[in-house]
């Protein structure tokens, strides 16, 4: 689906880049999908969760640090951004000196072009080509204890060709921290602007701050919406909505969130809601599961890192940092640009210790 681009050095990279399971249907997709589940199960996530912790609590220090004096600090790239991209990095097998270039190209890659400089985004898909070329190259003559170096040398169900190996390279690394990114900068910025929902996660323990992750997931929804669908036949959506065969889809998983008829209230930020036994505005039931990580066979496989690296982290920067505050007027943070992520491209912040 889209508009098709003039042939360049630069849209083959796209075009190859953009051979990823999510841009796939079965079987092609279940091959894909089985190949990399090994390597998000419960047991090896929760094997991070004391890695992640470490790595936690090194970041937020350092956050301290930047804070001495009065000073400010931006959360997104001193505590939401060097999050997850060590520790995807650590599963991947991404070298720790290559992530501010990773960035980069990935911030321009998930933005439109129009948003950009004339050019960038071409640059940074062949930037990005070229360097999980070279990452392959790398993982075939020294494997490590990493999921690239498995699926490079994994030769089961037919393996994965050299196109399928830099498209899940890319997609595996974009997926598992832009979004986590997304999701932390998110939840730091809704609680700072709701002190008393900060007050009642900071008492109510690991349950509350779980729902305050679902309701970031919902409220913000780090990926707003899917990417594109075509359909291959007539859709009848019902309520008199109707989508003829061969038009192309885009899938708003941020409307979904926002969603009155499943979420009473739905544009405040209640993370009660997703407790259990919780009242909603009269109901005994708990909260609608939200799409924040979509649905059906393209759920997203790394779901419960997300959650665990946010529940681990919340808790740890907020404790440690009692006065944090936020040093800009919300409304003019400016954000991601563009309908496929979404998040603060800033959260400058400050800290006047407690007394």
């Amino acid at each position: 689906a889209g508009r098709p681009k003039p042939d360049s050095p630069a849209q083959r990279a796209r075009a190859c880049l953009a051979r990823h399971m999510l841009n796939s249907d079965a079987p092609d997709h279940l091959r894909l999908r089985r190949l990399t589940t090994a390597a998000f199960t419960p047991r090896r996530v929760d094997a991070l969760r004391p890695r992640i912790e470490r790595l936690t609590d090194g970041l937020v220090a350092e956050v301290s640090g930047l804070l001495t004096g009065g000073r400010t600090a931006d959360l997104v790239d001193s505590f939401a951004f060097p999050l997850p991209v060590l520790v995807i990095g650590e599963v991947l097998g991404v070298p720790e000196a290559d992530r501010a270039s990773l960035r980069e190209w990935t911030y321009r890659v998930g933005s439109p072009a129009d948003a950009l400089e004339r050019g960038a985004t071409d640059q940074a898909w062949a930037a990005l080509h070229a360097y999980f070329t070279t990452l392959i190259a790398h993982k075939r003559r020294s494997p490590g204890d990493d999921l690239f170096s498995a699926l490079v040398h994994d030769a089961s169900e037919g393996g994965l060709d050299d196109g399928e190996l830099l498209a899940m390279a890319f997609l595996l690394l974009f997926a598992g921290y832009e979004t986590t990114m997304n999701l932390l900068a998110s939840a730091s910025l809704l609680l700072l602007t709701h002190p008393a929902e900060l007050a009642a996660a900071r008492e109510g323990g690991e349950a509350r701050w779980a729902a305050v992750v679902e309701e970031t997931l919902r409220h913000a929804s780090p990926l707003e919406g899917t990417t594109w669908r075509r359909t291959t036949e007539r859709v009848d959506l019902g309520g008199g909505a109707v989508i003829p065969a061969e038009e192309s889809v885009l899938v708003v998983l941020a409307a979904a969130g926002r969603d009155p008829e499943r979420f009473p209230d739905p544009d405040a930020f209640r993370p009660a809601r997703h407790l259990a036994g919780a009242a909603a505005d009269g109901d005994a039931e708990r909260a609608a599961p939200h799409l924040a990580f979509g649905h059906g066979p393209h759920f997203c496989l790394g779901s419960r890192l997300a959650r665990m690296e946010a529940a681990i982290a919340l808790p740890r920067l907020f404790g440690a940092l009692p006065g944090l505050a936020l040093a800009a007027e919300p409304e003019r943070l400016p954000y991601r640009p563009g309908l496929l992520v979404r998040g603060p491209r800033e959260l400058p912040v400050t800290h006047a210790p407690r007394r």
